[in-house]
C-alpha cells in the first residue's frame, strides 16, 4: 500500500510511521480478540482491555507531565471515548463471537467510508459524488457478505449486525475525535478517551473478575497484548497521524487491514473466510477505494 496517495505527508516520516503501526497492529487485534472471545464475554474484555491500556496510557501522560486536555477538547474527547473506546469494542468483540476474524475486519472495513460521510458532513471536508457511489458499492458488499454467511442461521446475521454497529461506532468515534486533536494532544486524546471508554464498561467488572479467574494464562496475556498494543499504542499513533491530515483521508489508510486480519487469521487460528464472504469483502473495500478515488 503506497501510504503516499493517501494524504499523509511523504516528508512527515514520523506520521507516516505512526499511520504503519496503527494498520499493524489493529489487524492483530481483531485475531488477538477472537482468541480471547473464547474466555471472555463481550463486556469483560473489552474492560480489561481498557484498563490496561488506561494504566499504560496514564502512565506516560505522568511521565510527560502533560496534564488534563483543555475544556474544548473535552466534547470530542468524551464522545469518541463513548463510541468508539467503548461501544465499538463491545460490539466488535461480541461480534467476532459469531463471525470469524476476518469477516469481521472485512465488515468494519466499509469505516472509512463512512468516515468521510461524516467528515464531509459535519467537519466540511466535502462530499464528492464518487463517495456516495462509494457507499454504495460498500454496501452491497456487507449484503453479499450476509448472504454467503446465511446458512450459519441467526448468529451469523446477529454478529454481521454487530459488526456494522461496530463500524459505525468507529467511524463517529475519529470525526468527533478530530477536532479535539486541534486543542490537545494526540496522547491527552488518546488516554482521557480510553478513560472514559473504561468507565463506561464497568458495569462488565464483575464479569471480567470471574472471567480472569477461569480463564487460561494465554488468554490473559491476549487481554494484555490487546490493552498494551492495539489500544495504548496503536491508538495514540492514530491520533498523532490523524492530526496531520483529514479524517477521511486517515480512514483510507486502514484499507490494508482487512488483508492483514485474513492472512493472521490463517495463519495463528487457522481460519478462513469462504470464497463468496471474500468477494463480499472485496466489494466492500471496492467502495472504500472508489470512495477515495473522489
Amino acid at each position: 500500500m503506497d501510504l503516499s496517495t493517501t494524504g499523509v505527508a511523504p516528508a512527515d516520516g514520523k506520521a507516516l510511521a505512526a499511520a504503519s503501526t496503527t494498520v499493524v497492529l489493529w489487524a492483530s487485534a481483531f485475531v488477538a480478540i477472537r482468541s480471547a472471545g473464547d474466555h471472555f464475554g463481550p463486556g469483560a474484555l473489552a474492560l480489561g482491555r481498557l484498563l490496561v491500556g488506561a494504566v499504560a496510557l496514564v502512565g506516560l501522560l505522568v511521565y510527560r507531565r502533560e496534564g488534563l486536555p483543555p475544556r474544548s477538547a473535552w466534547p470530542g474527547v468524551v464522545t469518541s471515548g463513548v463510541l468508539w473506546f467503548g461501544l465499538y469494542m463491545v460490539a466488535l468483540n461480541w461480534g467476532e463471537k459469531q463471525v470469524d476474524a476476518g469477516t469481521a475486519a472485512m465488515l468494519v472495513g466499509i469505516g472509512p467510508v463512512l468516515i468521510a460521510l461524516l467528515g464531509g458532513w459535519l467537519l466540511r471536508e466535502g462530499l464528492p459524488p464518487k463517495l456516495l457511489a462509494g457507499m454504495a458499492v460498500s454496501l452491497a458488499g456487507a449484503v453479499v457478505v450476509g448472504f454467503s454467511m446465511s446458512g450459519g442461521g441467526g448468529s451469523s446475521v446477529l454478529g454481521i449486525a454487530l459488526c456494522l454497529l461496530a463500524a459505525v461506532a468507529y467511524a463517529a468515534g475519529v470525526v468527533s475525535q478530530k477536532p479535539a486533536l486541534r486543542h490537545a494532544s494526540a496522547l491527552q486524546v488518546t488516554t482521557f478517551g480510553c478513560l472514559i471508554g473504561a468507565a463506561g464498561c464497568l458495569p462488565f467488572a464483575p464479569e471480567l473478575v470471574s472471567d480472569l479467574a477461569a480463564a487460561p494464562l494465554s488468554a490473559t496475556l491476549d487481554v494484555v497484548y490487546l490493552g498494551l498494543f492495539p489500544t495504548a499504542l496503536a491508538f495514540t499513533t492514530w491520533a498523532y497521524a490523524i492530526s496531520r491530515t483529514t479524517a477521511a483521508r486517515m480512514g483510507a489508510i486502514t484499507y490494508s487491514v482487512p488483508a492483514l486480519v485474513v492472512l493472521m487469521a490463517w495463519l495463528l487460528l487457522g481460519e478462513a473466510p469462504a470464497m463468496l464472504t471474500l468477494a463480499g469483502g472485496a466489494l466492500c473495500l471496492a467502495g472504500v477505494a472508489v470512495s477515495r478515488r473522489g
